[in-house]
């Protein structure tokens, strides 16, 4: 007894507070906290997990999204004018037929032969498209975007090397002209031959405050064009030129480089749409062969026709 009276008592070494009912008391509520922490940690991990996962989901979703997004992202913005068919890969690198069609309804298709490769991808801060067909792109055609605070800047040209910057000069490919009768009348009724060309020159566009801005050149040539209404092997070779300003609409002009079918035209591009005022006329010893495509070209007056667009 004198032993044990002479150790302190476990309950005289605690706290007041801690000693009687008002321990039982205050273990319990320790016990309880400790129990809804640990259930409230285990809530979070458990919405912290739900989350993890769905940020895997989708960027798995994103990275392999397919090639068909993309194709039916095409055929909406250019109104069924331009479809992709037969896509396959991903969003990211993919390839399909090009095709031209008149649009909604309509029965009227041209196919590229081969078929369109492209990359996707961040380069440069800004997101970059390069385009690729062996029928009819010589060299990579390069497209980058590039966002910035209330402007979005455009560029085109072509990339030779995968490494290298954008070349914003130079011919951006050719395609076979019979390609333009998928796009319906009256391209179809021309049902022409030849090639078609384009090229660039220090192209560029951006938007900003709600307004297009375009800059630089782009040449169309048709070179060595026929048409199945007239009985001529060929009528002529002509150049479209597209200028763009800083400030203000998009100015057209055509012009006839040789040919028995005289071709010409100004024009511009802007809010309004496409307007374009030019006539086309035959040389005098041809002028009973092209007789017929004078007609559906535009509205005949005496020896010539009035194109006349928007």
């Amino acid at each position: 007894k004198s032993r044990m009276a002479g150790l302190p008592s476990l309950f005289a070494r605690r706290p007041r507070w801690l000693q009687g009912a008002a321990a039982a008391t205050t273990r319990a509520l320790d016990s309880t906290f400790e129990s809804e922490r640990w259930e409230s940690m285990r809530r979070a991990g458990r919405r912290w997990g739900w989350l993890g996962a769905g940020l895997g989901a989708v960027a798995g979703l994103v990275m392999c999204a397919p090639a068909s997004w993309l194709a039916n992202a095409v055929t909406s913005v250019t109104s069924q004018r331009l479809l992709l068919a037969e896509a396959d890969g991903t969003v990211w690198q993919g390839s399909a037929v090009a095709v031209l069609s008149g649009g909604p309804g309509s029965r009227d298709a041209r196919v590229l032969p081969g078929r369109l490769h492209w990359q996707l991808g961040w380069r440069e801060r800004g997101v970059s498209l390069v385009l690729q067909q062996d029928c009819c792109t010589p060299e990579p055609v390069a497209i980058h975007i590039k966002p910035s605070w209330g402007r979005v800047d455009v560029t085109v040209g072509t990339r030779p090397d995968p490494r290298s910057a954008v070349q914003a000069s130079g011919e951006l490919g050719h395609w076979p002209a019979a390609w333009l009768g998928g796009l319906g009348t009256p391209w179809n009724t021309l049902q022409l031959s030849g090639a078609l060309r384009v090229s660039s020159n220090q192209l560029s566009v951006a938007w900003a405050k709600g307004q297009l801005q375009v800059s630089g050149q782009v040449e169309i040539w048709l070179d060595h064009v026929a048409s199945r209404v007239t009985t001529l092997n060929e009528i002529g070779s002509y150049r479209l030129l597209l200028q763009g300003r800083p400030q203000g609409p998009v100015q057209m002009s055509m012009r006839t480089l040789e040919g028995a079918l005289q071709l010409s035209g100004e024009g511009q591009i802007g809010p309004r749409g496409v307007q374009f005022r030019g006539e086309a006329r035959a040389s005098e010893a041809e002028r009973g062969a092209l007789d017929n495509l004078l007609n559906i070209i535009g509205r005949r007056e005496g020896d010539r026709s009035v194109i006349s667009i928007g």
